[in-house]
């Protein structure tokens, strides 16, 4: 798969020629799913925020409000009920998956419950485009911090890349660059530290950092 990992989502020209690249065609001729998932495990999310992402409302501008072809949603709770030839598909079928945030470890596991994550390595040409807990998921570890999902065995995710990613750097009083320095000291394997307006390509494996803000890498990889 090709990701765009990002803290929050398609916020600058940059990330946005970025993403273009990735999907090979414009923006609005593409077909999305949105995944809403990771936002019920997360105590800060509920009804009203997910309703805000679905109905691609004005703070959700830079992710299901860009222009999309069409915009579908994907909750991954439902699909072990319903069965894979129905929602397999659905996912064949998308250019993108719009992966929202929340809690990355509640997402990482409705994505090895409902069969998604197994499905992913079959879709080469889809992009995946995460915002915070969806991008954070598909990397090894998210630090115990992250966690907020009291049913998490661990802060262990899908490591579909080999880096780790502190988010919203200088968004929060709890994400300055200094925490990310005490995280990124446990965490184990190479980081990165993105705020805002920064975005991570991954292609083949290969990852590009595309920012018009602060980031900081971690380590070395």
């Amino acid at each position: 798969m090709k990701l765009l990992l990002t803290s929050g989502g398609v916020t600058n020209p940059s990330i946005h020629s970025a993403l273009v690249q990735l999907l090979g065609k414009p923006i609005t001729e593409c077909h999305a799913l949105v995944v809403p998932t990771a936002q019920w495990g997360h105590p800060m999310c509920g009804p009203a925020s997910v309703r805000g992402l679905v109905a691609a409302e004005p703070t959700w501008r830079h992710f299901t409000g860009l222009g999309w072809a069409s915009l579908g949603v994907l909750e991954l709770t439902a699909l072990p009920t319903i069965g894979a030839e129905r929602w397999v598909p659905w996912v064949r079928e998308a250019d993108v998956l719009l992966v929202d945030g929340g809690d990355a470890a509640y997402l990482c596991h409705w994505m090895r419950e409902s069969g998604l994550a197994d499905l992913l390595p079959s879709l080469p040409d889809l992009v995946w485009v995460g915002v915070s807990a969806g991008s954070m998921v598909m990397t090894p570890r998210i630090g115990r911090d992250f966690v907020k999902w009291p049913s998490a065995p661990d802060d262990r995710t899908l490591g579909v890349v080999d880096f780790s990613i502190f988010p919203h750097l200088e968004a929060f009083p709890t994400n300055t660059l200094a925490d990310a320095e005490r995280w990124a000291a446990d965490i184990g394997v190479p980081a990165y530290a993105i705020d805002e307006q920064t975005a991570i390509k991954v292609v083949d494996g290969s990852a590009e950092v595309v920012s018009e803000g602060q980031w900081t890498k971690f380590g070395s990889r």
